[in-house]
C-alpha cells in the first residue's frame, strides 16, 4: 500500500519515479537498468531512494546477494502496473473522444411542415449521424410562440418556425419560406364563379390566426370574423366547411384542391410567403453537437438558408 503522503497527492515526479522503479524491476537490477534508462547506477540508486522516502518503506533489497523486491515492493509493482495500464486506457479513450460529439439536442419544429422540408430535415439528421457522435435527439412539434418560450426557458436548443423575431434574447437565421394562398371550400359562394374580384372577398368571413406573426403582410384581411384557430389543420376544417375563406400553406391545400374541395382565390393578388427561421438562444454557448448540426441543416437547406428572402 502506498504511504499516506503519496496517497494524498500524486505528482508528475512520482510517476517518473514509478516508471524508473518498473524499469529497474523488469531489467533485473540497478546496473542492468543503466542502458535502458540512459543514466548511471548512482543516479538510479538516488531516484529509488527518493521513491522509497515518498512511500515510507523499502521496495527492494540490493547488495551482494543481488536484487530482489520486498513484499511491499511486490505490491507496489502490481499497483503501479495497474496505474500505468489505467493511464494508457485513459489516453486511448481521451484520443477517441477528441472528435466525438456527445450530449443531447432538443429541437422544436413548427406544425404541418412541407414534405420537402421534412426530407431536408431528415437529410440533415442523416448527415449528422455520419459524424463521430453519440448524441441523443429529441424532436417536438409546437406553435411558434410555444417554441420561442421553450427556447427562452432552455427547454430547447434549436427551433424551426415562422417566428415574430421580436425576442431580443433569440437569434434568427432564415432557413426556408412557405407559400400561403387564400382559399375557399366547396359550397362557398365564391367557389363556382368564373371570375372573382377583391371586392367579392370584402364581405367574406376570414379565418383568424392569432399566432400568425406574418399576418400583417397578408395582402388580404377582411372585417369581423367568426372563426379563430391556431392550428393549420383547424383552418383547413373551417375552409372546407364552405362557410369561411382562409389562408393555408400551399402544400397543405394541394391535395384538397386537386380533389375539387378547395379553390385558390386570386392567388397572384392574395398569395404571399412566410419566412421560416432557425432560432436559438443568443445567451447560451452552443455545444459542439449543436454547432455541427446547424452546419448540417444549412448544408441540407442549401441556398434557401443563405438568402434573407428565399425563393418559394
Amino acid at each position: 500500500m502506498f504511504g499516506a503522503t503519496m496517497l494524498s497527492q500524486l505528482h508528475d515526479l512520482d510517476l517518473q519515479l514509478l516508471r524508473l522503479f518498473v524499469c529497474v524491476v523488469e531489467s533485473g537490477g540497478f546496473s542492468a537498468a543503466q542502458g535502458e534508462l540512459g543514466v548511471g547506477q548512482s543516479t538510479i540508486s538516488t531516484q529509488m531512494a527518493k521513491l522509497e522516502t515518498r512511500l515510507g518503506f523499502r521496495l527492494c533489497e540490493r547488495g551482494k546477494a543481488g536484487f530482489r523486491l520486498t513484499p511491499k515492493g511486490e505490491q507496489v509493482l502490481a499497483a503501479t502496473r495497474k496505474l500505468f495500464g489505467a493511464i494508457e486506457t485513459f489516453k486511448g479513450e481521451a484520443r477517441g473522444m477528441a472528435d466525438l460529439l456527445l450530449g443531447e439536442l432538443r429541437i422544436g419544429l413548427s406544425e404541418a411542415l412541407d414534405r420537402q422540408v421534412l426530407q431536408r430535415l431528415g437529410a440533415a439528421i442523416g448527415r449528422f449521424r455520419q459524424r463521430n457522435q453519440a448524441v441523443q435527439f429529441e424532436l417536438i412539434s409546437a406553435m411558434p410562440a410555444e417554441l420561442e418560450r421553450r427556447l427562452l426557458q432552455d427547454q430547447l436548443h434549436l427551433a424551426i418556425g415562422y417566428f415574430s423575431r421580436g425576442q431580443a434574447a433569440l437569434d434568427y437565421q432564415p432557413l426556408f419560406s412557405e407559400q400561403q394562398r387564400l382559399f375557399c371550400g366547396f359550397g362557398h359562394h365564391l367557389f363556382e364563379p368564373a371570375e372573382v374580384s377583391l371586392e367579392d372577398l370584402a364581405g367574406c368571413d376570414l379565418v383568424q390566426h392569432p399566432y400568425r406573426f406574418e399576418e400583417a403582410r397578408q395582402p388580404f384581411a377582411s372585417g369581423p370574423s367568426s372563426a379563430r384557430t391556431e392550428q393549420v389543420e383547424c383552418s383547413l376544417a373551417f375552409v372546407l366547411s364552405g362557410a369561411h375563406i382562409g389562408y393555408l400553406p400551399e402544400h397543405i391545400a394541394a391535395p384538397w384542391e386537386a380533389a375539387g374541395q378547395l379553390r385558390a382565390l386570386l392567388p397572384q393578388e392574395t398569395g404571399y410567403h412566410v419566412q421560416f427561421n432557425l432560432a436559438h438562444h443568443r445567451g447560451r454557448q452552443p455545444s459542439e453537437a449543436q454547432v455541427a448540426f446547424v452546419e448540417d441543416l444549412i448544408a441540407a437547406f442549401g441556398a434557401d438558408a443563405l438568402s434573407p428572402n428565399p425563393s418559394p
